[in-house]
């Protein structure tokens, strides 16, 4: 077990780089926009491109894990937060700026894809989704680490200093999370699952003895190789075979209902909602830490129970409790009467709203995904669903400003409020219980034609 928590604790350090390079921004671009004299659209651009860059990153983990492992590809993804924290810290110029945050991008797509497939690959069945939560657990604690890292920086200096050279020492602290991640990364094993399906029996088979027990592991190398021998090899044959249609399928939407559950709206509306509290100037301060330590509890909350409760309960209470969050804010905001008590509440529910989401489909979307698939083909399937992850995050992140303009706060809140409600239907009624299988005998539920294949019913899944 102390083994397997090294190597799980080493693999999920490229999460913790995952949140520490998407929050860094947050402290840095009120003064590397004044040191440029940038324009807005300047700022959006060099904003929004970083998920640009992570749907590359994506894809470019998805072949290079099918064709040269998993270790690889987690070790250049360390590589590349290195470069970028350099090349952003060293920026001389708004062009230097956008190629580090693609390749900040790039390097986040590539380890938000491999970590969660690598870990699922290693960790045994009865604890897999504790430990592919571990993953979730270090994008908080990368995140909330930058936001106190930003915060010192911008509050032990003067503000002409921050502007001159305060956001460079924000994206260069980068490094060394980076190059610790680098540096480890190739003492830890090769997935025993790619091993095998390079015909690298042996070597595979002490991994998981390691891993597993003796016993345990001849069994799962038994499952394993049976599993390898009846896939095919081509990626778009593979897809479209029956029942892995229907894991693509929970796959895709899974990535896309975790931007959906509102956490972007509600974050876009912190820092305004906290400042109405009367907290004052370090309200968004407050605010962005307060919340990072909220994730990191309840992620923490959420591993414990993931493989006692199972994926079905957390997934389903967690989207109707998020639903009920988001109805609240909507009802106080369409009140428009912020007094003390109002704001309170308010604050409520945003920390309520947090919670309920790192208690299910925060690190829940990510556990369901990295299990699904058939070996073969699970680094590039894998990738697919964390672009479509990306694709609506930046599209939510895109709109979500119209509909606040178009529509107003509380309509915006109901909308995501509805898209939460569809979430726990799915959940509930089409989301397969994966608790404590192997991912042999997930697979095999979905894909073998026989008693075992799962079926839609419009009493839900059954067998």
């Amino acid at each position: 077990m102390k083994y397997i928590i090294a190597v799980v604790l080493i693999a999920a350090i490229g999460g913790s780089l995952f949140g520490y390079d998407q929050g860094v921004v947050s402290g840095a671009l009120s003064f590397f926009s004044v040191h440029f004299k940038m324009t807005q659209a300047e700022i959006g651009f060099v904003s929004g491109v970083l998920a640009l860059g992570a749907m590359l990153g994506c894809l470019i983990a998805g072949w290079m894990s099918d064709h040269a492992g998993r270790k690889p590809v987690m070790i250049t993804a360390g590589a590349l937060f290195t470069l970028s924290s350099l090349l952003l810290a060293l920026s001389p110029s708004v062009s230097y700026l956008v190629a580090g945050r693609i390749l900040s991008g790039i390097a986040i797509g590539m380890a938000s894809t491999i970590v969660p497939l690598y870990i699922s690959e290693v960790a045994p069945a009865r604890i897999r989704g504790t430990l592919v939560s571990a993953n979730q657990l270090a994008f908080a604690i990368g995140m909330t680490t930058v936001y106190i890292v930003n915060a010192l920086i911008a509050n032990l200096n003067i503000s002409s200093w921050n502007i001159q050279f305060g956001w460079r020492f924000m994206f260069g602290s980068g490094v060394v999370p980076a190059i610790i991640f680098f540096v480890l990364t190739p003492f830890i094993p090769e997935s025993p699952r790619f091993l095998f399906k390079r015909g690298k029996s042996d070597k595979a088979l002490k991994i998981l003895t390691r891993m597993n027990g003796e016993a345990t592991a001849e069994e799962e190398s038994k499952a394993i190789q049976d599993q390898l021998h009846h896939e095919n090899k081509g990626l778009i044959r593979e897809l479209f075979k029956p029942g892995v249609r229907f894991a693509l399928l929970i796959a895709l939407l899974a990535a896309a209902f975790q931007q959906l559950t509102g956490t972007i709206a509600v974050g876009y509306y912190a820092p305004i909602i906290f400042q109405k509290t009367g907290i004052g100037t370090n309200a968004s301060l407050i605010e962005t830490i307060g919340i990072g330590v909220v994730k990191i509890i309840f992620v923490a909350i959420f591993m414990v129970y993931i493989d006692k409760l199972g994926r079905k309960k957390l997934l389903t209470w967690g989207a109707f409790l998020m639903a009920a969050a988001l109805l609240a804010l909507a009802l106080i905001f369409s009140v428009g009467k912020f007094n003390m008590l109002m704001n309170i509440l308010i604050m409520v529910g945003v920390l309520a709203h947090t919670a309920f989401y790192e208690l299910s489909w925060g690190g829940g979307a990510w556990v369901i995904i990295s299990e699904v698939f058939p070996t073969s083909i699970r680094g590039r399937a894998q990738s697919l669903s964390s672009l479509t992850m990306f694709l609506a995050s930046y599209f939510v992140s895109q709109g979500f400003p119209m509909m606040l303009n178009g529509i107003g706060a509380t309509w915006t809140f109901v909308i995501f409020a509805g898209f939460c409600l569809i979430m726990m239907w799915f959940a509930a009624r089409v989301l397969p219980e994966t608790n404590g299988k192997t991912l042999e005998q997930i697979q095999s539920d979905f894909t073998h034609k026989n008693a075992k294949q799962v079926t839609v019913t419009k009493e839900g899944v059954t067998k």
